[in-house]
């Protein structure tokens, strides 16, 4: 091939570079010119059949034809690459004189409008709310509380433990304890939060909600225990003749204990699958707070008496909406909120 003729490819290379509308007709002319088949690379094979006075010229001049194109479709490539931008931006675009779709309001989650229930009916009867840290010390957590080093709840089973000791607080109770060693009675004070527990089934999760009371004054009974819980779950429930019973039970930080049973809310105590048909509901602890707490935060048992109660905020949530399932609680699922 004469200089002439190269000339002559190179030219209409060029216009076949710019007259690609898109990456595929480029890809399609760089091949042509430039692939393993092309006339350039013919060229170049060809080097060989000329005289030795030709070569150098000759090949000199189809390298730098080679180079040429290779730059013209490096740079048709990038125009290519914006102009199909534009298009697609253009076809794209938003009409802002369009209506809105509008934005859907959230709600709060059944657990969090059950904490709030509870706390507006304790406060309102005098309480303040504490909060505490849900890493915490055995000694707050166990030891404060009266809880022996042999009671189940310290065993690895059913605690998260750290490697230095410290856990996952496995009730609110540990706020009752820094409370009372930092101000003096009378105190009336509620607490809730997360708790954690090595416990995980159909009807228990590793974490879980807790809101605890506590009293401290003189005179303090049981009688008014009773007395406080009885309005509070009548309220709660909004039952002015819901049926209560207190059972005897035993925690290590309360002496007497009990456990507070409500006539089963969604049968009427005729007795159904949730309350297993015994008509009856366990929903909270309560109890005496023991002596031996009162040591530990330098309160006078014999001026003092206190007493407590804990509830757990999941299953009044369930008992109050009437939520067949623990886990519906923790799955976040939309149309499930929604509902609250």
């Amino acid at each position: 091939m004469s200089s002439e003729a190269l000339t002559t490819l190179l030219e209409e290379a060029k216009t076949a570079i710019l007259a690609a509308n898109n990456s595929l007709e480029l890809e399609r002319v760089k091949s042509s010119y430039l692939g393993k088949k092309s006339l350039l690379t013919d060229c170049l094979k060809g080097l060989g059949q000329l005289s030795p006075d030709q070569r150098p010229h000759f090949g000199q001049k189809v390298n730098e034809i080679k180079t040429e194109l290779q730059t013209l479709i490096k740079e048709r490539f990038a125009t290519l690459a914006t102009l199909e931008i534009e298009r697609k931006l253009a076809s794209e675009t938003v009409d802002v004189t369009l209506l809105g779709r509008g934005e859907r309001v959230g709600n709060l989650h059944p657990v969090t409008k059950t904490r709030q229930i509870i706390e507006q009916f304790f406060i309102l009867r005098g309480f303040q709310f504490k909060e505490g840290p849900e890493i915490e010390t055995d000694y707050y957590n166990f030891t404060a509380l009266n809880v022996p080093l042999h009671h189940p709840a310290r065993a690895m089973h059913d605690t998260f433990y750290f490697a230095d000791g410290s856990l996952l607080r496995t009730h609110t109770s540990n706020v009752q304890i820094r409370t009372m060693e930092v101000e003096q009675p009378p105190l009336r004070i509620i607490s809730s939060g997360r708790v954690y527990r090595c416990d995980s089934d159909m009807t228990h999760t590793p974490m879980f909600h807790q809101l605890e009371g506590l009293v401290v004054e003189e005179g303090a009974s049981f009688a008014a225990l009773k007395g406080l819980l009885h309005d509070f779950l009548r309220s709660f429930f909004d039952h002015a003749d819901l049926n209560i019973r207190f059972r005897p039970s035993y925690f290590p930080f309360t002496e007497p204990s009990a456990e507070v049973d409500v006539a089963c809310v969604l049968c009427d105590g005729l007795g159904c699958r949730v309350c297993k048909e015994s008509g009856w509901l366990e929903v909270l602890g309560c109890g005496m707070v023991h002596p031996n707490v009162f040591s530990h935060v330098n309160i006078d048992p014999e001026r003092f008496t206190g007493y407590a109660f804990g509830v757990g905020l999941d299953r009044l949530a369930m008992l109050r909406y009437g939520i067949p399932d623990l886990r519906l609680l923790f799955e976040n699922d939309i149309r499930f909120l929604a509902q609250f």
